[in-house]
């Protein structure tokens, strides 16, 4: 994943609470076995009425999903990270996240800010009245900003997420900051007798068992 230091972009108003995994990528959508293209999928079941936000054109460029409470709760499924990634997301700022789907986005590279209701009240407002008004995310000093406006707020960004986006870091490339360490490991150990060769048959069934 790419490292992620500075979010900046327009936003567009998704003003519905508990929006659930299901609504933002609809389970027809998960028999795919590519990560790629599920933006056309994403929200797709209320993208066909002609009055949902996203198909108003003043907010077609936008890369920042301003939502109510309780967004992206229901099922662990990554494919609702995905899909707003592949429709040209980058952030997603909200009172409150699904806490399976805030640790999906953060393993992804997807930015999740958590600010109080009023103040994303107040977001969508700012991006109502003005489709175009430009966003600031900062990962490391945690702000989103309308520099324009004067307009700022503080959100909280635990230091294993914080380091993670900025150092791209998804779980591979955790493992591999230890890299020398699991080489030194291997090398030092027999890992035939560490393993559990012998002990399961094909089945899974114990076959050996030692109770000394």
């Amino acid at each position: 994943m790419k490292p992620v230091h500075v979010v900046e972009g327009t936003g567009v108003p998704l003003n519905r609470s508990d929006v659930d995994t299901d609504q933002i990528i609809p389970s027809d959508w998960l028999k795919r076995v590519e990560r790629t293209g599920f933006g056309r999928g994403l929200f797709s079941e209320w993208r066909d009425d002609t009055t949902f936000v996203l198909n108003d054109p003043n907010y077609a460029s936008a890369s920042i999903l301003v939502a109510g409470p309780r967004f992206g709760t229901g099922s662990s499924r990554e494919h609702a990270v995905w899909a707003l990634m592949d429709y040209g997301f980058t952030a997603v700022v909200a009172p409150s996240f699904g806490d399976i789907f805030k640790n999906n986005s953060s393993k992804q590279g997807l930015l999740t800010v958590e600010i109080d209701e009023v103040d994303v009240t107040s977001l969508m407002n700012i991006i109502s009245e003005n489709p175009n008004t430009l966003i600031t995310i900062d990962v490391a000093n945690a702000t989103i900003e309308i520099a324009a406006l004067g307009w700022s707020r503080h959100f909280e960004l635990s230091r294993n997420t914080r380091e993670r986006l900025l150092n791209g870091w998804d779980d591979i490339g955790l493992t591999l900051r230890h890299e020398s360490e699991i080489t030194t490991f291997e090398s030092h150990h027999d890992l035939e007798a560490l393993s559990l060769r012998g002990i399961f048959d094909a089945g899974g069934h114990v076959v050996h068992y030692d109770q000394s």
